[in-house]
């Protein structure tokens, strides 16, 4: 599933195909939305926001795109009309004179006004956004020790989109790694330097994940490993999706676990309890 940085990435794609132009013709799949079709073409695109995993495209005429990427959801922004050969289905289609910003595979869209966003089901309910500039690491550590969250196992807590939005699997690897926390605390089972390590790498690897498009790692041993001939792959994560690989840190193989079907890595020795 697509995580807060990649929305956002993929946010500032779709503004710039979009943003200040009308639309020329607007496509959505759904029945449901299809009476919307017709509101919308022909009005200026005015923003186009990233709210952790969910996206908004917002119209001059006060009305909004919520989306949604889901598991398999993913945006492309093409040639106005040119349409990638792809096996994905189509489910929303924005036109304008230059360009389209087309939405496959995803389900979860819906059309509102201005009016009814905050008290949307999904973004009513979100915590701060770790991409927003404005949110900083003391509030962020302090929500870790409020009573609702406190005495949650993190491996949930990093998850939950109404604790801090944007975060999702990878991201929470990441996160428990570079605090040197072991995955089966709660915050109320962590020091305050625990609690601090955890705000910071949550702030931080958010934000590097967008700024690098999706390396966690150190970013000079990343360099490093690009320029001796090593994949992406290898030298994008500290420890997320790198089982029985050692750690870049101790040289301790990396272990994986499966908690409600997510998949979650960690290193014994830099994150012992």
């Amino acid at each position: 599933m697509p995580e807060g940085p990649e929305i956002q990435l993929a946010a500032d794609a779709v503004a710039a195909a979009l943003v200040g132009r009308p639309t020329t013709a607007v496509f959505f799949a759904f029945d449901s939305l299809k009476k919307y079709e017709e509101l919308l073409t022909g009005v200026a695109v005015t923003a186009v926001q990233a709210h952790g995993k969910a996206m908004l495209t917002r119209f001059a005429n006060g009305w909004n795109i919520y989306s949604h990427n889901q598991l398999y959801g993913k945006w492309m922004v093409r040639n106005a009309h040119d349409f990638p050969d792809t096996n994905r289905q189509l489910r929303l289609a924005l036109h304008n004179e230059a360009q389209s910003a087309l939405l496959y595979s995803a389900s979860d869209i819906a059309v509102l006004p201005d009016g009814e966003l905050d008290s949307h089901p999904f973004l009513s309910k979100l915590g701060p956004n770790l991409l927003d500039k404005s949110v900083t690491v003391p509030p962020v550590a302090a929500r870790f020790m409020a009573g609702e969250f406190a005495r949650r196992r993190l491996t949930s807590l990093l998850l939950d989109q109404g604790f801090l939005a944007g975060l999702g699997n990878y991201l929470r690897s990441e996160v428990l790694f570079v605090a040197h926390v072991h995955p089966d605390l709660r915050p109320v089972d962590c020091t305050d330097e625990q609690i601090l390590a955890l705000a910071e790498a949550a702030v931080s690897l958010t934000r590097q994940s967008y700024r690098t498009k999706g390396i966690t790692n150190d970013l000079a041993l990343a360099h490093k490993m690009k320029d001796e001939g090593h994949s992406y792959r290898d030298y994008r994560f500290w420890v997320f999706d790198r089982d029985g690989r050692p750690c870049y840190n101790c040289g301790t193989p990396i272990s994986k676990d499966t908690i409600g079907g997510r998949r979650l890595y960690y290193c014994p020795t830099c994150q012992s309890k």
